[in-house]
């Protein structure tokens, strides 16, 4: 986890620009003036350019339109709805109320895909770190669905996984022995292609189910170029997202050339053993 964190601290425009930054101050100390200012004026202007409503807004909207939101009505029968974590955060041990973030659209949206009669299970997928939360963020969900009006006896809850991969692999393991198969999964808008690529890997037929959508245009004048925090803190999101979609590719490629490699070797080993004596 503290791994995770730190590479998406370094890949966020404002983790970027402060290890440019820092490299300007040492290039600075060892005299190299030149190259110093080129990496200070770079560090500024990769914070200017993401901190900008219109460059958030522009990579927001490329991601988002991977997987357009649709009706509730437009959306197929399922075997169960599968909801990300992300959406809310559990108790803390000084507190005892559910707070609701930003992403708290998934689980609203699920409660309506249940009560449209798309699905008769909702798998609510959501660890959490017990050392900080009383209890896991799948439950946290689960309190809010039932203050919604979904019943306990349609919620599955999966409580291990702490991020989109462990998700898909621990919500499948949790499908597979009810024996279900097509799932709707929602989460956010940004961040559903990524994990339509993690749930697919797991062998499942996945309709994605997008809410919490952001992209929302803004008028075109002068303050879409001038620096926001709030945008600055969209565009980490977006990059973060980006980076998780090439990772996704890369692995998928190199479990790809790892079979083949695999299946290659059987297939030769077969082949010298039916030969020998």
């Amino acid at each position: 986890m503290v791994f995770t964190r730190l590479v998406s601290l370094l890949i966020s425009p404002l983790g970027t620009a402060l290890l440019l930054g820092v490299l300007s101050l040492s290039l600075s100390w060892r005299h190299h003036n030149r190259a110093a200012v080129v990496s200070g004026a770079t560090a500024l202007a990769w914070l200017w350019l993401w901190s900008t409503p219109a460059a958030s807004l522009w990579i927001r909207t490329h991601l988002e339109s991977q997987h357009p939101a649709l009706p509730v009505a437009a959306l197929p029968d399922a075997d169960a709805i599968v909801v990300l974590g992300g959406a809310v955060s559990p108790p803390e041990v000084s507190r005892s109320d559910v707070d609701l973030g930003s992403g708290a659209d998934r689980v609203w949206h699920a409660a309506r895909l249940y009560h449209a009669g798309k699905a008769p299970l909702i798998v609510l997928s959501g660890g959490s770190d017990p050392a900080v939360s009383r209890i896991s963020e799948a439950q946290a969900m689960q309190i809010f669905l039932r203050d919604l009006g979904v019943p306990d006896s349609a919620m599955l809850l999966e409580s291990r996984s702490r991020n989109t991969r462990e998700n898909a692999e621990y919500s499948s393991q949790l499908l597979r022995a009810h024996k279900l198969h097509h799932i709707l999964l929602v989460t956010s808008a940004l961040h559903m292609h990524r994990a339509m690529g993690e749930f697919s890997a797991q062998a499942l037929e996945v309709t994605p189910a997008v809410t919490d959508v952001e992209a929302v245009p803004v008028p075109a004048d002068l303050w879409r170029y001038l620096p926001d925090a709030g945008a600055l803190s969209s565009s980490a999101g977006a990059l973060k997202e980006i980076v998780g979609q090439y990772v996704l590719m890369l692995f998928r490629q190199h479990s790809g050339a790892a079979g083949l490699i695999r299946a290659s070797t059987e297939h030769l080993g077969a082949a010298a053993g039916s030969r020998a004596p």
